[in-house]
C-alpha cells in the first residue's frame, strides 16, 4: 500500500509548476498528506561574482526574495492552509539542490514539480532542474508538462455536463 503523508510541490511559477500544483494538491487531498509548496531563488553571488570579486548582491536578491514570497503565497488557497500546507523559500545556488535537500530535511514522500520539456541547444545550456531532481532526490518525482493529461474523475463530467445544459 502506498502511503503518502508530505508531498513537496516545487514551483517556478511556470504553466508547468502550476499543473503541477494542482496534482500535489489533489494528491495531498486524497492521501491526507501534508503540502508544502517550494520556490528556490538563485544566489546572485554564483552567477555574478568572479573570484576577484566576491561582492553579493543583496538589494537585488532581497527584491527577487520578497516578490516571490509574495508570489508563492498567492498559490496558496485558504483551504491548503486550513490543511496545514507551507510556503517555502530558499535561497541557494542551484534549484535542484534546493529542492532534493528541501526533500531530504522535510522528510518528503514525493515530489511534484513541472518539467518545460525543452530540447536541444536550450537543454544543453539551460539543463534540466526536473532531470537532476529525479536523478538525485531521496523519494518518487512526478514531473507534469503543461498542457498536462487531465485526470477526470465521472463526477466532474457530471457537473460540467449539468452546468452546460
Amino acid at each position: 500500500m502506498i502511503t503518502l503523508k508530505r508531498i513537496l510541490v516545487a514551483t517556478d511559477f511556470s504553466d508547468a509548476s502550476k499543473a503541477a500544483l494542482v496534482y500535489g494538491r489533489e494528491l495531498a487531498h486524497t492521501f491526507g498528506a501534508r503540502l508544502d509548496v517550494l520556490h528556490v531563488v538563485p544566489n546572485l553571488a554564483k552567477y555574478y561574482a568572479a573570484e576577484s570579486y566576491t561582492a553579493t548582491f543583496p538589494e537585488i536578491e532581497e527584491g527577487m526574495e520578497e516578490a516571490a514570497q509574495r508570489e508563492i503565497d498567492r498559490l496558496l488557497t485558504d483551504e491548503d492552509r486550513h490543511r496545514g500546507a507551507r510556503a517555502i523559500l530558499r535561497t541557494l545556488e542551484s534549484a535542484a539542490a534546493g529542492i532534493t535537500q528541501h526533500a531530504r530535511d522535510a522528510n518528503v514522500d514525493l515530489i511534484v514539480m513541472g518539467t518545460h520539456g525543452r530540447g536541444g541547444v536550450a537543454h544543453l545550456l539551460m539543463g534540466s532542474v526536473a532531470e537532476r531532481v529525479v536523478r538525485t532526490a531521496p523519494c518518487p518525482v512526478l514531473t507534469v508538462r503543461h498542457p498536462e493529461h487531465e485526470f477526470v474523475s465521472s463526477d466532474t463530467l457530471t457537473a460540467e455536463t449539468k452546468s452546460d445544459v
